[in-house]
């Protein structure tokens, strides 16, 4: 069973990498397809992050609109097209959080097992691995993602938050990623 998802993953991503490289020369059907694929997936993201509909699906818009311009730019040697669309997306709604322009009303929901009802079976499949992986990391170092990736503190704000030394918590952040990487199955990079 790893190895046909793995197989089908590669596939996933030569196929996005395609479809990356057709939006660059200008096919709207090619990002259309990438929206469909995609946009569902960043929804929630934007969504546990910022706790409003309207401001995530703004940022879903202004990502695929940044896809439009800068596809050309997309190097598929350093991540995977779902990975670039998910940094964006994150990085964007971090950002968005932390504008003088959105206001703080809402606690976040810091559970990645909480779907929204339009995501397709394969994320679906992938968030339930993610969440099963966060579960079985230590308190501790499930913590410090928790608050680096929902909540977008830096290591410095973790620490503070925790009452933890900084280095005990890039320890933390460091060994979680390794345990993450090795219960997913994927390759350490340099």
């Amino acid at each position: 069973m790893q190895a046909r998802d793995t197989a089908a993953e590669r596939a996933g991503n030569e196929q996005d990498a395609a479809l990356v490289l057709a939006v660059a020369a200008g096919d709207r059907d090619a990002l259309a397809s990438l929206y469909d694929h995609h946009a569902g997936a960043l929804l929630g993201i934007g969504l546990r992050i910022l706790r409003e509909r309207r401001e995530a699906e703004d940022l879903v818009h202004d990502v695929f609109l940044e896809v439009w311009r800068r596809a050309h730019a997309y190097d598929p040697s350093r991540a995977s097209v779902r990975a670039w669309l998910v940094l964006m997306m994150r990085s964007r709604s971090l950002d968005r959080r932390k504008s003088h322009a959105f206001a703080r009303s809402a606690p976040l929901a810091h559970d990645p097992r909480v779907a929204p009802a339009s995501e397709s079976p394969a994320v679906l499949l992938d968030r339930n691995r993610v969440a099963a992986a966060l579960a079985a990391l230590p308190e501790a170092q499930r913590d410090v993602l928790v608050l680096g990736y929902f909540e977008g503190l830096s290591s410095s704000e973790i620490a503070e938050r925790l009452g933890a030394p900084i280095g005990t918590v890039k320890s933390r952040v460091a060994a979680a990623l390794r345990a993450l990487r090795a219960q997913l199955g994927e390759e350490e990079r340099p």
